[in-house]
């Protein structure tokens, strides 16, 4: 594969999965300890891997899970976050500026703080009332990070009842990282032609339902936008017909993520109506990705990730491509802002 160091991959997912037994054992003590409520609090492209595992909570639990925007949580606050809450903090390097602010608010408030992170001593690493370490770097800390905020969001439903086949679930997420490898084999000989599409337009509508749309949102901002300067559009399909339909004409580009879970209607509708009016049209489907001894309630939960692994081996093809690797930036982390 273009530019991919397997070993890394396996030892990084690998990683993810085997925190599933510490985050059970944590969870279960803030829940017997009285904790009320969750918070999934990163930022940036941190904070969109999380809102898979807060819509699950959200649609299948009922214990209260929240997902805000921490710069601006970090001046408002909310009246949810109490001493009887856990909060999420995912920050890759440990670092990032708003999320540190925000932990020494949420630590005031005496919250309990997991912080996932890729490096340990750092003010995140050294901060949280529990760290998981998992070293990533950019093109792998999108499965790890969506794994982790996965088993969080199960554990919590398991201690609370809500979920009866819990060890089977993590069981089969446990195997995943070698079947996200297979995937990537797998797909390697069409990333190019994909790659290929995203190269052809300066200008993408990229969408998508369900727990598909974060990524196609993750996508749009931190990777084409951020990494790659081609502008973006990035629409839930569940808005696609109230505005940006409008834009949608010959010469159009757009871009649709579809996952397994039961919003994949919403992106079929969408992907019925593009072609009538613009014949760019491209479209990546994770049904059609191959995960042998994983059951299609894991597939449904799954989903980002499969998107995510693919899109990687896009992303290496399309740095190529255009002669712009992917840690090229302007301002990022560059000038003072």
């Amino acid at each position: 594969m273009l530019n991919f160091d397997e070993p890394r991959f396996l030892r990084i997912q690998s990683g993810a999965a085997e925190l599933a037994l510490r985050f059970d054992q944590v969870i279960a003590d803030c829940l017997k300890a009285g904790a009320e409520n969750v918070f999934f609090l990163g930022t940036g492209g941190a904070a969109i891997l999380m809102q898979p595992a807060c819509q699950l909570l959200q649609r299948r639990s009922r214990f209260p899970a929240f997902l805000d925007m921490t710069a601006e949580l970090a001046i408002t606050g909310s009246a949810n976050m109490t001493a009887k809450s856990i909060v999420i903090m995912p920050s890759l390097s440990g670092t990032t500026k708003e999320s540190v602010a925000l932990l020494a608010k949420v630590k005031e408030i005496g919250a309990t703080a997991l912080t996932l992170v890729g490096h340990a001593e750092t003010p995140l690493g050294k901060g949280g009332d529990h760290a998981f370490v998992n070293f990533a770097e950019d093109d792998t800390s999108c499965e790890s990070f969506y794994l982790q905020s996965l088993l969080i969001a199960l554990s919590i439903m398991k201690h609370r009842g809500e979920l009866s086949n819990h060890d089977q679930i993590v069981s089969e997420l446990q195997s995943l990282p070698k079947l996200l490898l297979e995937v990537k084999r797998a797909y390697e000989p069409k990333a190019e032609a994909f790659a290929k599409v995203l190269a052809g337009s300066d200008f993408h509508i990229i969408t998508g339902a369900g727990n598909a749309w974060p990524e196609a949102f993750y996508y749009g901002m931190c990777i084409l936008e951020e990494m790659q300067w081609i502008k973006t559009r990035p629409v839930h399909a569940s808005d696609f017909f109230h505005g940006t339909l409008e834009l949608v004409e010959q010469g159009v580009s757009v871009i649709l993520f579809k996952g397994e879970d039961e919003c994949r209607p919403l992106a079929e509708r969408v992907e019925n109506f593009v072609p009538t009016y613009t014949d760019k049209l491209a479209v990546l489907d994770t049904a059609q990705f191959d995960l042998p001894g994983i059951s299609q309630e894991v597939r449904r939960l799954v989903s980002p990730i499969l998107l995510a692994t693919v899109l990687e081996r896009i992303s290496a093809h399309l740095e190529v491509m255009r002669n712009h690797p992917l840690t090229t930036r302007r301002y990022y982390k560059r000038v003072a802002y």
